[in-house]
């Protein structure tokens, strides 16, 4: 699956006052590239994630997901797309408090109408994809914030995506803790997956091997990381 930006603006309006967030942002992101998106605070970096991952849509240009114009989609077709397309991972985990590690992975596949049999065996793969398979019982306050994390990654697997977007991933994490998480997204990445990692980070975004910057809504740079970590 491809992304592809086309002068993408997005303005909000803020008591009659439009707030621009983006102002005119092109690039494009092909299958299996690993790319960081990094700014300061105001920067767009949050919008942008939402646009790329189907949550809002673009106040003027285009925006082209496997060459389809989601700015032409109805609330259905962005829902079907963010369930089955793209998986999302939180700096703040998102997870059902009260339901296991199982349940909140399988949970996508339930609103996806997936039969059980087959919602357990996608759930379990995925679970053990991100190595806890021994934890596949215990509840999110049975576990560490980085076996939290990788609950929250396995449940953006288990439809199988296309896009991986994660927003500031290690941002409630220790610096080992976030070490590990990376490792993770690195073998997702070696495995075929697209990974988008929005960040502030620059030694999570060394891990990437295309970083775009943003300032002040529009794009500041965009390289090809010659050596990622």
């Amino acid at each position: 699956m491809t992304l592809d930006l086309r002068s993408v603006e997005k303005v909000y309006d803020m008591n009659s006052v439009g707030v621009h967030a983006l102002r005119g942002v092109s690039f494009g992101i092909a299958q299996n590239e690993y790319v960081a998106i990094m700014g300061p605070s105001g920067s767009g970096k949050s919008t942008l994630m939402n646009i790329i991952g189907c949550l809002d849509v673009p106040t003027a240009g285009t925006y082209l997901l496997d060459g389809a114009d989601v700015g032409a989609l109805g609330e259905d077709q962005l829902a079907e797309i963010r369930n089955e397309k793209i998986g999302f991972v939180f700096q703040t985990f998102n997870l059902l408090p009260r339901s296991d590690v199982f349940h909140n992975v399988e949970l996508p596949l339930i609103y996806a109408g997936m039969r059980p049999a087959m919602r357990r065996k996608r759930a379990e793969e995925a679970i053990a994809r991100v190595g806890l398979a021994d934890r596949m019982n215990h509840r999110p306050n049975e576990l560490s914030g980085g076996q939290r994390q990788r609950v929250a990654i396995a449940r953006a697997l288990v439809n199988n995506p296309s896009i991986l977007l994660a927003d500031e991933p290690t941002g409630n994490l220790d610096s080992k803790t976030g070490a590990e998480i990376i490792e993770v997204f690195d073998d997702l990445h070696s495995e075929g997956n697209t990974i988008i990692l929005v960040t502030h980070e620059d030694d999570i975004a060394s891990h990437a091997h295309r970083e775009i910057r943003l300032f002040d809504g529009l794009i500041a740079s965009d390289t090809i990381q010659s050596e990622a970590a």
